[in-house]
């Protein structure tokens, strides 16, 4: 993921939780687009993910993530990706 404004990402926070987000590592990025391929991650609405993450904000607790598309992050309910729920855990 292209470095994001580091005072940008300061005022982000999850819309559902309110924790702050930060960047996924890559190791997260690997697991959470492994588990897609397998089809075993679900968005905030309940619909499968079916196409793989570039790049991703993660909770604090490392327990919900939000796809970031061309440069922007998608910091909708329904669009969240339950990590948690396919055994992926922060470092």
């Amino acid at each position: 993921m292209p470095a994001m404004d580091r005072k940008l990402l300061d005022l982000l926070a999850c819309p559902t939780t309110r924790q702050p987000l930060r960047p996924i590592d890559m190791r997260m990025l690997h697991d959470l687009n492994a588990a897609i391929a397998t089809g075993g991650v679900k968005r905030g609405d309940g619909s499968p993910q079916s196409s793989p993450v570039d790049a991703a904000l993660v909770t604090a607790d490392g327990r919900i993530a939000y796809r970031v598309d061309d440069g922007i992050p998608v910091l909708l309910a329904e669009e969240s990706l339950d990590l948690s729920a396919v055994g992926i855990t922060a470092a």
